[in-house]
């Protein structure tokens, strides 16, 4: 039987990556798993079973927290691994998973979500005036250039790349110079169509949804600003470090959840008037799985949502980025009727199991000719 390891960024919660994870975990149940940080308890237990390890990042006090500040030291990080015992590397990669070593006899495919957003398209959305302290914005205006030497000439070292959309497709080329497959990551239509259990609730007042990780890029902030204006209800599931700044931004009628499992999201999903997605994202899973709940979207009409939500069908998009635009989306939003079943038969063409069958399909030829 071939050797088979799996390479992914970092292991410290379950998004769309970590989904992908799972698919290839359960493709290849025996293999060994190679990450930069490991949160145990963080991630499902499909993913947990296989043998996990992890870089030496792992072993600094408080990594936890911190994890996401050392870029600088991922490079070594990801290139100290050992892969000259495998037959295969699959790599499922946004940051510096890609990069790894192959073995001089290992071949490399690499899942990729994007190149780094820190460095490439996105990098005044974490350094830019406002965003990071005075230090890491010189800090990083130091390390772009060499980073983005190391990226490109790194992918030197994948034999097969597949992108998560079209529009990562188009992105690989440009930086990297490469083709690529496009497989999509996998949604969960079935359990999201599913009703939503009431558990006792009263009916919630008519809302707005935002799930996102709190993180700049994603644009939250644009959407707190308009509801502060529209003074509509606006409910925010997610976490991370941009909390702080978005909570202050925010008048009484925007409210924080937090983290919210699967039933919470799925009953936020089933209730919610629509789903605002107002960043420019890879693909983005959370789109189709309010959409396989019946509920339209709201994107801005850049990314990944030009391939998921079809325009007065499934949803409205906005452009430019601006509150302006965002709000007239709202109001054009509710003058429309929106059917649910329409909608979530949209969603089903990104379901779990047909990209377990894509992904399948692309490793069972090259598997079967290394036994």
């Amino acid at each position: 039987m071939p050797r088979i390891a799996l390479i992914h960024d970092w292991l410290t919660g379950m998004r769309g990556g970590e989904k992908v994870l799972e698919v290839l975990c359960e493709i290849f149940p025996a293999a060994d798993i190679y990450t930069l940080v490991h949160l145990p308890g963080k991630v499902s237990p499909l993913i947990e079973r296989h043998a996990i390890h992890t870089s030496f990042l792992q072993r600094i006090p408080g990594i936890e927290r911190t994890y996401r500040y050392t870029l600088p030291l991922m490079p070594r990080a990801i290139e100290q691994f050992d892969f000259k015992h495998y037959d295969l590397m699959v790599s499922t990669s946004h940051c510096v998973a890609k990069s790894a070593i192959p073995g001089p006899a290992t071949r490399h495919w690499s899942y990729v979500h994007t190149p780094m957003r820190y460095i490439w398209d996105q990098f005044d959305d974490y350094f830019g005036r406002g965003r990071s302290s005075l230090g890491a914005r010189l800090a990083m205006r130091a390390l772009r250039r060499p980073l983005q030497k190391w990226d490109v000439a790194t992918a030197a070292r994948v034999h097969h790349f597949i992108a998560n959309s079209e529009n990562v497709r188009r992105r690989i080329e440009r930086i990297y110079h490469r083709e690529a497959e496009v497989i999509y990551p996998p949604v969960d239509v079935d359990y999201f169509s599913q009703p939503a259990a009431e558990a006792d609730r009263e009916p919630p007042p008519p809302f707005y949804l935002i799930v996102s990780a709190l993180v700049p890029y994603k644009r939250v902030d644009l959407a707190v600003n308009a509801f502060n204006r529209l003074q509509k209800q606006l409910l925010i599931v997610g976490t991370g470090p941009d909390y702080p700044r978005l909570r202050a931004l925010a008048g009484p009628n925007i409210h924080f959840s937090g983290w919210a499992d699967a039933q919470q999201l799925r009953w936020h999903y089933a209730h919610c008037q629509a789903l605002l997605f107002p960043g420019e994202e890879d693909f983005g899973i959370v789109p189709l799985e309010a959409m396989a709940a019946g509920r339209p979207v709201i994107a801005y009409r850049k990314g990944g949502a030009l391939e998921t939500v079809t325009e007065g069908k499934t949803g409205i998009f906005f452009d430019p980025l601006t509150e302006e635009a965002l709000l007239s989306a709202l109001q054009d939003l509710e003058t429309r009727r929106f059917h649910p079943e329409e909608i979530r038969q949209h969603a089903r063409q990104f379901s779990r199991q047909r990209c377990a069958e894509r992904l399948r399909q692309a490793f069972v030829e090259y598997t079967s000719e290394m036994s």
